[in-house]
Parts: C-alpha cells; sequence; structure tokens
C-alpha cells in the first residue's frame, strides 16, 4: 500500500501559478508544491517573452484591457480582464522584491512591445524572463519552511468524496492520488483545500513548444472529478518555433518581430505578411501562425524564415542573447542569417471554468494558470498576458482559501490506491504507439486550419483509443506513461468535442466550413 500524506493545501504544479499561490499561503499553513517532474520543468521556465503591465506614462489599464479584448476576438469576461490588468503593476513589484533581475533602462524598467499591444509594457530578463521568475520564486519557496517542495509525483486522478470510506456526495476534493516515479508506488495527498497550477495540453499536438510533461493532466483530471471545461478549442500555436530536426520545441520569442524581424520566402526572399495583414508581422499570434501555414501548403515547404539580419548585430546580440547563443551552436548565425521558422502548439487558451477566486464548481478545488478557463484570454491570448494570469490567480486563490479556511472541513478518512487486482503490463509500446497516434492526427486533422470532417476523422480515432485505454488502464498497473496517455485521449476529445460545437470562425479557431464570426460571442461549456 502507498503512504500517506497530510497537509493543509495541496497545490499540483510548480511553475509560476502553483508557487505563488504556496508563497501566499505558507506563513499560515502547512502547503505541498507536487510536480511532475523537476521543480523547474513546467512551463514557466521556458517562458522567453515577459510579463505585460501598464507601468510606462502615457500607457493605461484602459489601453491594455482593450488590446487584450482585441486579441480575445471579443470572448473575453471583461470583469476578469479588469481584475488582472489592474493588479498587474503590484504583481511585477513583488517578483522584483522577490529578487527578479528585470532589465532597466535611464528611465526605469526596460520596456519591449509584442504583437497586438499599442504600447510598450513588457518587462523582461532579457530574452529568459520565465527562467528568471522560476528561479526566484523556487528560491523563496525553499526558504519558507510550511513550504514542501516533491519533485516527481506524476497525479492521477483527484480524491474526491467517493474516495472516502462513507460516500457523502458533495463532490468535495481532499487532494490527489499521485505517482512517486523513484518506487512506482501510488501515494496519497490530502489537504482541506487543492490548487490544480498544472498547465497546458500542448503535448497533444505533434509540435509543441511546450514541455514534454503538458499532456493536460488537471484539465483531465478536473473534467472526471465533474468540473466543467470550457473553450477548449482555442489552441494558439505560436507562428515562429525553430525548424530544426534535431533540437525540438525552441521557440523564436514574438519580441524578435517586435524589434524589426521579417518573415520571408525561402524560396524568393519575398515578404510576405504585408499579403495578408497591415500590421505585418505584428498582427496577433493566429493570424500569423495561419498566414505561415497557409505559404507552407501552398508551395509544399517544410518552414518559412524570420530574419533580423539587417539589424546592427550589437543589437541582436544584446536583444536576443539566448536564442542568438543557442543557434550559433546549430550553425545559425542571426546576425547574418534568416532562421527557418515553423509553427507549433503554444498555448491553451481553454481549460477548467473559475471564477475571480480561482475557485472551481468544486468545493475545496481551485485552479490556476494554463489550466484554467479564467476569463481573461477569450479566443486568443494576448502575448505576455500568460505569466501575470498565473501570478493574479495563485495570489487570488491563496487569498479566498485563507479568508475562508473555516469553511473548509478537514479531509474524512480516504481509502489507500488498490492495486490487489492489476498486473505489470508488459506492452510498454502500446503506450507510445498509441501517445505517437494522438499527436499526429490532432496535428493534422484538429490543427491551425479546421474542417468538420477532419474534426469528425479525429472524434473516431479518439473513441477507439478511449476504449482500449479504458481496458488497458483497468487491468494493468498505472504508470506514467500509461496516467499521460488516458489523459491525452480525454483532453483530445474535449478540443474537438469544443471545435464541432463551434459553428463559426473566432480568434484561433479558423474552420473552413464555418469562415464568418458570428455576431455574438459565447464561450463553449461542456459539463461532466
Amino acid at each position: 500500500m502507498g503512504e500517506t500524506h497530510d497537509f493543509d493545501v495541496v497545490i499540483l504544479g510548480s511553475g509560476a501559478a502553483g508557487l505563488t499561490a504556496a508563497l501566499n499561503l505558507a506563513d499560515r499553513f502547512r502547503v505541498v508544491v507536487l510536480a511532475k517532474a523537476g521543480l523547474s520543468e513546467g512551463s514557466t521556465a521556458w517562458a522567453q517573452g515577459g510579463i505585460a503591465a501598464v507601468l510606462d506614462e502615457g500607457d493605461t489599464f484602459e489601453k491594455h484591457i482593450e488590446d487584450t479584448m482585441i486579441a480575445g476576438a471579443g470572448l473575453n469576461d471583461r470583469a476578469t480582464v479588469e481584475f488582472v490588468v489592474e493588479n498587474a503593476p503590484a504583481a511585477i513589484a513583488q517578483l522584483a522584491a522577490l529578487g527578479v533581475p528585470f532589465n532597466e533602462d535611464g528611465m526605469g524598467w526596460h520596456l519591449t512591445r509584442e504583437g497586438g499591444h499599442s504600447h510598450r509594457r513588457i518587462v523582461h530578463v532579457d530574452d529568459a524572463t520565465g527562467w528568471a521568475v522560476q528561479q526566484a520564486l523556487e528560491r523563496a519557496a525553499h526558504a519558507h519552511p510550511n513550504i514542501t517542495l516533491v519533485p516527481d509525483r506524476v497525479c492521477i486522478d483527484l480524491v474526491t468524496s467517493r474516495h472516502g470510506q462513507r460516500y457523502s456526495g458533495d463532490g468535495h476534493v481532499w487532494g490527489v492520488y499521485a505517482i512517486n516515479r523513484q518506487t512506482g508506488r501510488v501515494e496519497l495527498f490530502t489537504g482541506r483545500a487543492t490548487i490544480l497550477a498544472t498547465g497546458g495540453a500542448g503535448r497533444t499536438y505533434l509540435y509543441s513548444t511546450a514541455p514534454r510533461g503538458a499532456t493536460g493532466d488537471g484539465i483531465a483530471m478536473a473534467w472526471r472529478a465533474g468540473c466543467r471545461i470550457s473553450n477548449m478549442e482555442f489552441m494558439q500555436f505560436h507562428p515562429t518555433c525553430l525548424y530544426n530536426l534535431e533540437v525540438k520545441n525552441f521557440l523564436i520569442t514574438e519580441a524578435v518581430r517586435g524589434e524589426g524581424g521579417i518573415l520571408k520566402l525561402p524560396t524568393d526572399g519575398h515578404r510576405f505578411m504585408p499579403d495578408f495583414d497591415p500590421r505585418a508581422e505584428l498582427a496577433p499570434r493566429d493570424i500569423v501562425a495561419r498566414a505561415i501555414d497557409h505559404e507552407i501548403k501552398r508551395l509544399g515547404l517544410d518552414y518559412v524564415h524570420l530574419d533580423i539580419s539587417h539589424q546592427p548585430p550589437e543589437f541582436v546580440t544584446s536583444h536576443f542573447p539566448t536564442i542568438h547563443a543557442k543557434l550559433l551552436g546549430l550553425g545559425i548565425d542571426i546576425t547574418r542569417a534568416p532562421i527557418p521558422v515553423v509553427p507549433a502548439q503554444h498555448y491553451t487558451c481553454g481549460g477548467v471554468m473559475v471564477d475571480r477566486d480561482g475557485r472551481t464548481d468544486l468545493p475545496g478545488l481551485y485552479a490556476a494558470g494554463e489550466v484554467t478557463q479564467s476569463g481573461l484570454h477569450g479566443a486568443n491570448r494576448l502575448a505576455s498576458n500568460s505569466l501575470l494570469e498565473c501570478f493574479v490567480f495563485g495570489a487570488a486563490a491563496a487569498g479566498h482559501i485563507a479568508a475562508n479556511w473555516s469553511d473548509l472541513p478537514p479531509p474524512p478518512p480516504i481509502r489507500l490506491w488498490d492495486e490487489s487486482r492489476v498486473s505489470d503490463s508488459d506492452e510498454e509500446v502500446v503506450v507510445q504507439h498509441n501517445w505517437r497516434e494522438i499527436r499526429r492526427f490532432m496535428w493534422d486533422f484538429v490543427g491551425i486550419v479546421r474542417t468538420t470532417k477532419r474534426l469528425e476523422r479525429a472524434q473516431h480515432r479518439i473513441a477507439l483509443l478511449r476504449r482500449e485505454v479504458a481496458d488497458y488502464y483497468g487491468n494493468f498497473r498505472v504508470t506514467p506513461d500509461l496516467v499521460e496517455l488516458r489523459n491525452l485521449v480525454e483532453v483530445s476529445d474535449l478540443i474537438v468535442r469544443s471545435a464541432l460545437a463551434r459553428k463559426e470562425s473566432r480568434g484561433l479557431h479558423y474552420t473552413l466550413d464555418y469562415p464568418d464570426t458570428l455576431p455574438v460571442a459565447a464561450d463553449t461549456i461542456l459539463a461532466p
């Protein structure tokens, strides 16, 4: 039998949202933070761009709100957008106090600009902001005696009332069952409150900038436990991921285009973005990704070129030191030559429905960051609003838990994980094959440009895989790979069902069968 670990609050995920929540709770409560792999291996550490906040004279909250609403194609919840934007400067100040070394110029913090923003408002640490933020949050968490950081735990399912020794039927969440990667045993972590901060579902797709662990675990677990899921059809594809057969998933930040980078055809050097949008390279991501996808398919290319070599070499190396060094190691000098790029899945705009306190539909369960659909992003995320969402909602969830602690009952006796009737699997190849199959057909049929027929093909394959995985899951001992495959099937189904339900093109969801946008914007909401 596995071990039981009792805490006040259980947090799943060790990125910006999870660690922000932990630091906001730890002065009063005993908090455990579970990471799926190493503590720094989530999406936060990979974020090159920066954090959007109104910090410049001449910029206003109203402008940041408006830019977010325009990028989100009118689907955002305005009150949520206002809440996040107005809390942004305070979040930046807290990070600076934790020691994040934001770039400065003579006037204060150096602000850059990205696509969709009407003003320079991105604070950054060179082109590796996420890494600097992750390190600062981890340092603070390690130093706090009330925070226990536990790496290498793969969460299987949330503990709900049905796992109690008597069924109470209220759907309350008391923690999580998780596999210890070192021992292979299933452990139980319990608490009065649980916060999902598990990130997105990028690894549902063949090409993704998301880390290996982004398999939609939190979304799938919340759905199985009884939460509503919203807007899963809105998958953001980053227009410019490095095309290299050796190096997978290396992102070329949007700031390269913000600082003058030009997209060209590798065949004749034609600059094609002005053919698609008057904003050219600074159009929102969905437009740029569709344009690149269009040119690649039209000409049968593997990639297009992103070129910033017309800028002075010292400008390029000082603005993009990480990218310059990385590509130099691959034989590409970006001060002299263009970068081969291809679109890749980048951000999950939909997810578990939460209110402005980070509360889900289930008592005791909160969520923050990319795992959620908070109303901030709508049909397309505005650049550099993602880390911001993590800080604001991580703090909001922690604040609600602290303010309502007396209303959160302690966990009842919970059953340990039962492995008495299963055997070890000798068919690891089946899991790997199915994983590859999902990522391939999701890329081909549920990618940047969709049709009803393609979506139905994907749905048919998901139904077959679901039966296979259910059979497997019922008979064999759970492994991290099997848990991830089960979650990928669940999340793929939610994406396809959401896409089929939307009879229009809006933001990131573009379908040839319904190219027009309906006059009224409505969320897609799936209820278990």
